[in-house]
Order: structure tokens, then C-alpha cells, then sequence
């Protein structure tokens, strides 16, 4: 068991729990309690994919694309940048849909994308197929809530990049909180608690499990790409190159010469020349890296121990709850204050330079790690390629409610 960086014990403790039924684990520096599993966990498994592991949000994950654009391309003087800068900003924002369904401008999301006709559809029961298709073809291209995102960038060169965050949306929901349910002897569609459930590959349940799960990441890659690419059409760029990965998701990997499922929930894959996106928060810069290339032996040692992964982010300090404080949802009362006024995230954003739409204080910077010292955590890992400072931030309003944004 390698655990990078420092955590809590009740972290520690969860992924020990973890490793007590997993043939390898390591958790990750921008790790902290999850479901089960801590978030910055992965597991390596025999023959067996855990469904909490996954996660709730299947195939959650980042895309960049590097544009040909640069910071020079949005104007003239600085007061012509921060104008453009602030059009996009609301162009974006009344173009894709944050929260639940398509709400905006956009309407060509990719609805007829191959995937919606993928014998894996055939797994979810009759009675509910349908339904799940017809939810699963509105939210394609939504970005959600929480912690998702789409951003524009510039690097150290001022190319302009975007990047985006969100994943698998009420598709991928659906079927890991049915599957949860199957594993515990339930049937499709009842609640159950949120306990681990293992399934074998060669059994019917895993085996109907993974193809869906499958399904899902097909589903995200389309929906984060049609995002990405929709911005570099408004920012009138072209794309020149992308980036793109899942965190919250399970492989079929060969690990000293043995085959085993990895679950990475929160984590990114991280192989010698692999590229990964790997944001900060609203009011941090993002990076693009490489899995390490060296030859070193302790190097790859260290790959090794954290089965070729590293971080997914900053990692959370703060609840949302401890972030924003709590209130009723129907009369808006506040029943306890929270740790971050608006002040403290519009003085840090302000500071930064970044244009900022929607983005609660959940959300706010100070509830996250300082994504540098994340990554010097988890050196022998990866590269950094480039840093992106972030110029535009747009996420859902604090009040826009999406069951499905962790």
C-alpha cells in the first residue's frame, strides 16, 4: 500500500479497508474520504470491479483541447482582452447547459451518436430501457453542477486552451445505483445503502456490470468532447490538440505480467508517455502532464506503487456543507453559516484575473488543496508540460440543483 502526500486517518483508514479485499492499492495526494472508497484511491483487483469504486458518476474526467488561438488573438490592449474575455464568458454560459437538462442555446449535441445503439442497452431491464435512453439522450453534452466545469486557458506561451470536467451525468448514475442494488440482492430500481459490492467479471451481474460501464465512458468521452469543441467554435479557434481522460473508472490492465482490473476513483491514469489534464479550481492554475518517461529505477518504482496513476485535482479540504454552511431548501434560511463568504471566493477570483459564471462557494478555492504542492507530492509519477492559468471559469449557480454532480 503507497499512500502519497499526507491524509486523515479516517482516509487511511478507509483505504485500508479497501486493501484488505484488493490484491494492490495506493491512494494519491489530492486524496479524502469517499464512499467506501477514498476519493484519490485505486485498486487493483482479481477478476473483480467494484462498483462503489467506480463511483456514481461513471467515467467522470477531463478534456483539454490546445487551440491555434493566443491571448493576443481576444485584442489589442488589456482593457480589449478582459472585454472579449467577459463576452465569451457569457456566450458560453447561454450557449451549454449546466444542472440538469439541455436549457440553452445549443441543440446539436451528438443525440444520434452511435453509442445509443450499442447492444450493452439491451442489459438495463425492459420495463426501464427507455426511459434511461430518453434520459440519457437529453443530458448528453450537459455539464452538471458541483465541480464541473468548462474553462478557458492560456499556457506559458498564451495559447489558448479549454478544458472541461464532468462526466456520465443521470446515464451513469443510473446504473451504478442499480447495480449497487443488484449486488445486494435488490432489485432494479429500489434503494439500497451505499456499501462496497464486488463483482466477478465471469459472472452474469459483473459481466452485464462492465459493459454498461463501458457504455458510460463512451458516453462521457462524447459529451466532454462535443462540450470542448462547441467553446473552441465560439472562441473561433481550431483545435489543435487533445487531451482527455477518465478518473472515475475501471480497466483491464496487465501489472507485472499479470492481468487485473484497476479501479481509479479520483485518480488518473498515468502510464510512461500518457497525457492527462488535471485541473486546480476556479482560482488556481490547471496542468497539462505526462506519465514519467524515466528509466530511473526508483522512479519506476514509485509508478509501480501507484499503479501508473497520480492525481485527479486539487483535492477537497472542506466539505461543501463546512464551505457554504447550510440552509433549508425551500425558504433559503440559513440554519448554519458556512467557512467562505462571497467576499473571500470574489476576492481570490478577483485577484487571479479570472472571469467568472456561476460557481458557489462550495466550490470556492479555499476549500481545495494548492494544486502545486499536490503534484510535488506525487513526484516520480508525472511530467508537467504546460500550466494553464484559468481567464474564464463557468460552472453552475450555487442554487442549481443536480442530483447527479459527484
Amino acid at each position: 500500500m503507497r499512500i502519497f502526500g499526507t491524509h486523515d486517518e479516517a482516509t487511511q483508514i478507509q483505504l485500508a479497508n479497501v486493501a484488505a479485499r484488493a490484491r494492490k492499492v495506493s491512494l494519491m495526494a489530492d486524496g479524502h474520504l469517499g464512499y467506501v472508497m477514498p476519493i484519490g484511491g485505486v485498486a487493483a483487483y482479481d477478476n473483480l470491479v467494484s462498483v462503489v469504486g467506480v463511483g456514481f458518476d461513471i467515467a467522470c474526467g477531463n478534456a483539454a483541447i490546445r487551440t491555434n488561438l493566443t491571448v493576443a488573438d481576444l485584442g489589442d490592449t488589456g482593457a480589449q482582452v478582459e472585454l472579449a474575455l467577459n463576452t465569451l464568458a457569457d456566450e458560453i454560459a447561454d450557449t451549454l447547459s449546466f444542472g440538469i437538462g439541455r436549457k440553452n442555446r445549443a441543440d446539436d449535441a451528438p443525440t444520434d451518436h452511435a453509442l445509443f445503439e450499442d447492444p450493452a442497452w439491451e442489459v438495463v431491464p425492459a420495463t426501464h430501457r427507455q426511459a434511461l435512453h430518453t434520459k440519457a439522450r437529453q443530458q448528453l453534452g450537459t455539464v452538471g453542477s458541483g465541480n464541473h466545469y468548462v474553462d478557458v486557458f492560456a499556457d506559458e506561451a498564451d495559447l489558448l486552451w479549454v478544458g472541461v470536467h464532468f462526466g456520465s451525468r443521470g446515464f451513469g448514475h443510473t446504473v451504478a445505483s442499480n447495480f449497487l442494488a443488484l449486488g445486494q440482492g435488490a432489485k432494479w430500481g429500489e434503494r439500497v445503502r451505499e456499501a462496497e459490492v464486488l463483482l466477478r467479471l465471469d459472472e452474469p451481474l459483473g459481466h452485464d456490470y462492465w459493459h454498461l460501464m463501458e457504455l458510460a465512458g463512451r458516453y462521457a468521452y462524447a459529451g466532454r468532447e462535443w462540450v470542448a469543441r462547441k467553446v473552441v467554435a465560439i472562441l473561433g479557434g481550431r483545435e489543435v490538440e487533445l487531451v482527455h481522460n477518465h478518473h472515475n473508472f475501471a480497466w483491464k490492465e496487465v501489472h507485472e505480467g499479470e492481468e487485473l482490473i484497476v479501479v481509479r476513483k479520483g485518480a488518473t491514469p498515468a502510464f510512461p508517455g500518457q497525457l492527462g489534464f488535471i485541473g486546480g479550481s476556479m482560482g488556481d492554475d490547471a496542468v497539462i502532464v505526462r506519465g514519467t518517461t524515466s528509466k530511473d529505477p526508483a522512479v519506476t518504482e514509485t509508478q509501480r506503487d501507484a499503479l501508473f496513476s497520480t492525481v485527479h485535482g486539487a483535492g477537497r479540504v472542506m466539505s461543501r456543507t463546512a464551505a457554504a454552511g447550510k440552509r433549508q431548501r425551500k425558504t433559503g434560511k440559513i440554519l448554519s453559516p458556512g467557512k467562505v463568504t462571497p467576499e473571500m471566493m470574489d476576492a481570490w477570483v478577483a485577484e487571479k484575473g479570472v472571469v467568472l459564471r456561476g460557481g458557489g462557494l462550495d466550490e470556492s478555492p479555499h476549500v481545495y488543496r494548492r494544486l502545486p504542492e499536490v503534484l510535488a507530492a506525487q513526484e516520480g509519477t508525472i511530467e508537467v508540460l504546460h500550466t494553464l492559468r484559468p481567464l474564464i471559469v463557468v460552472m453552475a449557480g450555487a442554487d442549481e440543483f443536480d442530483p447527479y454532480k459527484d
